[in-house]
């Protein structure tokens, strides 16, 4: 049977509710037929223009003060964030069209909502809004008794303060994740020098969300001129995992420059995780790199695996060597170690999950795009490397977890 053509501009006209688009800028572009019947104004008088231009906020009567800010604010939060912003109940009058100073009162319902382009950035913004004034004042109408009053007035007075909690909210949920960036940018600075073999480095905090995670890179000169590179991710969200991830990262940075190999410095970090509070399952690779002897000794605690690609394009994934997390047995275990050769030119590349981890597959399949992408791009410099592979691996719209990489050309 053939499949039916539809007119999407037709369903949108004809959609039951007021439905509006709006650009990031708060310009109409359109609107569907219910909008344009119950907001009093036609077609002509909105399309083009600016929301707060056709709908100005009632000033003879305070108890509709704020109206206008409120809207704005939400609709800017979801530009900014690309997600859905629901309002609390709003009452927002309109002035009438053929009798201008004549303001009648009007309850919404409102819900904002993302339209996103291919680049993954809010093209428009879809208005939605239910109308509710006829409830309101059925509520406290002609013939209604004290108690339905009263109903009015609680269910009113409870939405304004939802609203209110919430905003205190989001800001407190802003200020924690600034603070825990600039706790991150702070303890995960550009690699130091490390000779003739280039590096790159790239943290990227989940994109549209408030949950600032743990995870970190090092990269520790040892006696006698190898390298130590590390990564570890710290289970949870916010200021508490970024202090978390602060003393595992300075803890492991000490016990590399001390410990025989990898596995022994995983050994130490494994008994300090234990009196660390939000350190318990924590996960975390690192690598000894022997210059002199083109090796690459390592170990693994419950993290993706390093990837190794040689210069003929094929990619080894460094899986040998790998343990639970951190603190995850009752007792400390000693750890596995394991080695492999690698010959000039080849590409070391260690990482957290949120490079490579989708909710909706398999590691397998995120290891499949990581080899790909390694292999179509090896020759490229590491910090172009580092681009191209943030750019083939992480989702348009943005990554949902943190990521944090580390690509050293060997």
């Amino acid at each position: 049977m053939t499949e039916p053509q539809i007119d999407y501009a037709a369903v949108f006209r004809a959609l039951p509710g007021m439905v509006a688009l709006l650009t990031p800028d708060l310009v109409y572009v359109d609107a569907n037929d219910d909008f344009v019947r119950l907001s009093g104004r036609t077609r002509e008088q909105l399309l083009g223009r600016y929301i707060f231009d056709v709908f100005p906020e009632n000033p003879t009567d305070p108890a509709a003060a704020g109206s206008m800010r409120e809207t704005e604010a939400s609709m800017l939060r979801t530009v900014a964030t690309g997600e859905r912003d629901t309002m609390a109940l709003l009452r927002y009058d309109i002035e009438d069209a053929t009798q201008p100073g004549r303001w009648e009162e009007h309850y919404w319902s409102p819900v904002n909502a993302p339209i996103l382009g291919e680049d993954g950035k809010v093209t428009l913004i879809a208005h939605r809004v239910e109308e509710v004034t006829e409830l309101i004042r059925a509520f406290g109408g002609p013939g209604a008794d004290t108690r339905a009053r009263a109903l009015e007035a609680e269910v009113y007075t409870r939405a304004r303060e939802l609203q209110e909690v919430n905003e205190r909210l989001r800001t407190a949920h802003a200020r924690e994740r600034e603070v825990a960036l600039a706790l991150q940018a702070a303890m995960l600075p550009p690699p130091g020098p490390t000779g003739p073999h280039g590096a790159a480095v790239r943290y990227r905090p989940a994109v549209g969300a408030l949950n600032v995670c743990g995870d970190w890179y090092d990269l520790v000169e040892l006696p006698g001129g190898s390298l130590a590179v590390a990564v570890g991710d710290v289970v949870g969200h916010g200021l508490a995992a970024a202090c978390a991830m602060g003393q595992l990262r300075s803890a492991l940075s000490g016990a590399t420059r001390l410990a025989e190999g990898p596995a022994q410095a995983l050994d130490a970090l494994d008994i300090y995780a234990r009196s660390v509070e939000g350190a318990e399952s924590t996960s975390v690779v690192t690598t000894f790199i022997g210059w002199d002897s083109h090796t690459i000794t390592y170990s693994c605690a419950g993290h993706p695996p390093p990837a190794l690609v040689h210069p003929d394009g094929t990619v080894t994934f460094l899986d040998r060597a790998t343990d639970p997390s951190l603190a995850a047995r009752p007792e400390p275990v000693p750890r596995l170690q394991a080695g492999t050769a690698f010959t000039e030119g080849s590409v070391l590349v260690l990482y957290t999950d949120g490079l490579i981890e989708r909710h909706d597959e398999d590691i397998d399949a995120g290891l499949a795009r990581l080899a790909d992408s390694l292999a179509r791009h090896r020759d490229a410099e590491p910090e172009a490397l580092a681009d191209a592979l943030l750019a083939d691996l992480l989702p348009p719209t943005g990554n949902t977890d943190d990521t944090a990489l580390i690509v050293l050309r060997l």
